[in-house]
């Protein structure tokens, strides 16, 4: 079977059963967000790495947690703080005196899921350090490459650029973002559940992986293959074309991830293809992190309307 060729019935029904339950438990956990993990989850899916923005305090680092403890595997947490070096994330090499010879110690980048935390408190010559790591799975020092586990997830939670001690992210780091979410408050009835201690972090230790690392991997294997029509495609260039002609960045790169969450979403769905509601329901969240913009303004507000008006104003030309 290859990479791409969908999988049997029954197995993919089986897979996304499982990662619907997974779902269901994380949201039971991260109350009143239940679009925000979904969202998450389709990023898994999709391949991609994710991006948290919001104030301290709203849950970004839990459901980073939670999503590690649904997938399983191996997890690291790096804090991000000012005086990072690269060989803290990455690894350096060891003098081993038994064998005479250096040997490579990895840092904590190999990972099945990565947490960096406040990755905006990094300094840029330590971000940069990641650029490798989050497209190409692998690690390169002194002429050797070192491949990361597989499975690889990472996600990063900012804060807003006013805080203190806090690097703006380069649009080359943004850009390696799949999908951006932003938690915001929890509305009255959550946030009553997390005071009673019935949600939030302390009810982490009760998820269970979804499913195996393998089927994980097989999942996310499926989603690529979700037919995308040429009906399809035509449109998501129009939508691209329209974005850079108004000046707004959309690389290569970035039109791809939008491409495989909208996959996501539609083998969340159950369907095997994936339509313009598809991608209408994930241009935002793929896009709002790129672009010049505010950085202060983490809720990209004024970035997601220019984005809404993009697809109004753009055709479907499509007919199911």
């Amino acid at each position: 079977m290859s990479p791409t060729s969908p999988l049997p019935s029954p197995t993919r029904t089986a897979l996304q059963e499982g990662v619907r339950r997974g779902v269901n438990a994380l949201s039971q956990v991260i109350v009143g967000k239940e679009f925000q993990v979904r969202r998450a989850v389709a990023t898994l899916l999709a391949g991609g790495h994710l991006l948290l923005e919001d104030l301290p305090g709203v849950g970004k680092t839990t459901l980073a947690k939670g999503l590690s403890r649904i997938m399983g595997g191996s997890y690291q947490r790096i804090q991000g703080t000012n005086d990072l070096l690269p060989s803290d994330l990455l690894g350096l090499h060891l003098w081993d005196a038994d064998r005479q010879a250096f040997r490579f110690q990895q840092g904590p980048v190999f990972a099945h899921v990565l947490l960096m935390d406040e990755l905006n408190r990094i300094g840029p010559k330590t971000q940069s350090a990641l650029l490798e790591v989050m497209v190409e799975g692998q690690v390169t020092l002194d002429r050797g490459v070192y491949p990361l586990p597989n499975p690889f997830f990472v996600i990063a939670t900012q804060n807003p650029m006013d805080h203190a001690g806090t690097f703006p992210l380069p649009e080359s780091q943004l850009d390696r973002f799949t999908c951006v979410l932003h938690l915001g408050y929890p509305d009255a009835a959550a946030e009553r559940r997390i005071l009673r201690d019935e949600a939030g972090a302390d009810r982490l230790p009760e998820l269970k992986p979804a499913l195996s690392l393998e089927e994980w991997t097989e999942a996310r294997r499926d989603v690529r293959s979700i037919h995308l029509s040429e009906a399809v495609l035509d449109y998501a260039e129009r939508v691209i074309a329209r974005i850079r002609h108004d000046g707004g960045f959309c690389s290569t790169r970035a039109a791809s991830h939008w491409l495989g969450l909208s996959r996501a979403e539609a083998w969340l769905e159950g369907r095997a293809f994936a339509t313009p509601d598809d991608l209408q329901s994930t241009l935002a969240d793929t896009m709002a992190h790129r672009g010049a913009l505010d950085d202060r303004r983490l809720n990209r507000e004024e970035r997601r309307a220019s984005l809404g008006k993009v697809l109004r104003e753009t055709p479907v030309g499509w007919v199911p």
